[in-house]
């Protein structure tokens, strides 16, 4: 399993969670770690040590900052949102397959079945965060004009067909949409305006379940996602919005308290 991670120095914590949380409940035989930075970080020494006592492989991933020479780069639209968007041009040519993850997730269940799913006709495979009406989608697919896609996909979660991506993407593209267009989510708008009709659909509920909005997936499934089925048969909890759960002030229940679980263990892991 190829995993993708993009962070400063603010999130190297946050990503060993994520990773001990993968650790403890998904078993692959092996698991990559490949983490795109640029020449400012500082923490690489720590995420590795942390990295091996989980007994994953460590590739770090530096950006050369001319390689934006020539990018819309603003306070607004740092180096660092086209990181996801290119991670094609610096990873491995031998590399077919990776899942970029957002370094405020944890893996609670399985995660073989997403990395295993079928994209040979797909250059991505994401997830559309469920909504009680589809205004917003609506509104996102007038914005951004890509009707043909199924919806607006949330980038937290993004597994990569690299084979087709590096055929299709190309940096001079997407700088050229951020001239041109005015965005609100850079690399996620730019994701679903140029590229939403080449993703698959996962399912959220499963694979990017926002945990701001238990009670909405409860209200859609009739009352059938409950706390208890999320514990059973989510995969990837996602935190997503300012209020982290790593900060002491946030306390948004049952979700939050898991993860500060989690974040616990993966300082003392880090300490050991």
């Amino acid at each position: 399993m190829n995993l993708l991670f993009s962070i400063d120095d603010r999130f190297y914590r946050q990503m060993l969670t994520t990773l001990l949380s993968i650790h403890l409940n998904s078993q692959p035989q092996r698991i990559d770690v490949y983490v795109i930075y640029n020449g400012q970080f500082h923490h690489e020494g720590v995420l590795k040590r942390g990295i091996q006592k989980l007994g994953m492989t460590f590739h770090p991933v530096r950006i050369p900052r001319d390689d934006f020479v020539n990018a819309p780069v603003t306070d607004r639209y740092p180096t660092t949102i086209y990181y996801r968007l290119l991670a094609h041009k610096y990873l491995p040519a031998d590399l077919d397959r990776i899942l970029y993850l957002d370094a405020d997730i944890l893996c609670i269940n399985d995660l073989q079945p997403l990395y295993e799913t079928d994209l040979s006709r797909y250059m991505y495979a994401s997830a559309i965060h469920t909504n009680l009406t589809n205004v917003t989608e609506t509104i996102n697919k007038i914005r951004l004009q890509n009707f043909d896609a199924d919806g607006y996909y949330n980038s937290g979660v993004l597994l990569m067909n690299l084979p087709k991506i590096r055929q299709r993407v190309h940096a001079q593209d997407i700088f050229d949409y951020l001239r041109n267009h005015l965005v609100l989510l850079p690399d996620q708008d730019v994701l679903n305006a140029l590229y939403g009709d080449q993703i698959l659909s996962v399912p959220d509920q499963l694979y990017n379940f926002d945990c701001r909005n238990l009670a909405i997936y409860q209200t859609i499934s009739l009352g059938e996602w409950t706390l208890d089925w999320v514990m059973k048969h989510t995969v990837l909890l996602h935190y997503c919005g300012r209020e982290k759960p790593w900060l002491t002030t946030v306390n948004h229940g049952r979700l939050t308290a898991l993860y500060k679980n989690y974040y616990q263990m993966a300082n003392r892991y880090l300490k050991d």
